[in-house]
């Protein structure tokens, strides 16, 4: 599995349009991406505006085809426009998991 964690800093009042965000990429975009396997959007505690999501790919090839997908690039530009800043993106292998 290949993917992301990204963090992200919502603008004041925009944590619930970026769920939102991520809940219609769930629903629209997800069936239609060949190797897009699921995600985690958290709200940390006790950090106003925080955001940290996880995106979860069968492998490289299909993280990558998804980032290079001018779709994706729309879908981004609305979030990228609910946020303080760019996200941080730290792209890898998962190597491990218990979600099951």
């Amino acid at each position: 599995m290949y993917g992301s964690i990204f963090h992200m800093k919502a603008k004041a009042g925009q944590k619930q349009k970026i769920s939102e965000l991520f809940d219609a990429w769930e629903r629209n975009r997800r069936p239609h991406i060949d190797g897009a396997m699921g995600g985690l959007v958290m709200m940390p505690s006790g950090a106003p505006g925080a955001v940290i999501a996880v995106a979860i790919f069968r492998d490289e090839a299909s993280y990558r085809a998804n980032s290079d997908d001018p779709a994706q690039g729309e879908w981004y530009q609305k979030l990228r426009a609910l946020l303080e800043e760019d996200p941080t993106w730290e792209d890898g292998e998962f190597v491990s998991q218990t979600i099951g």
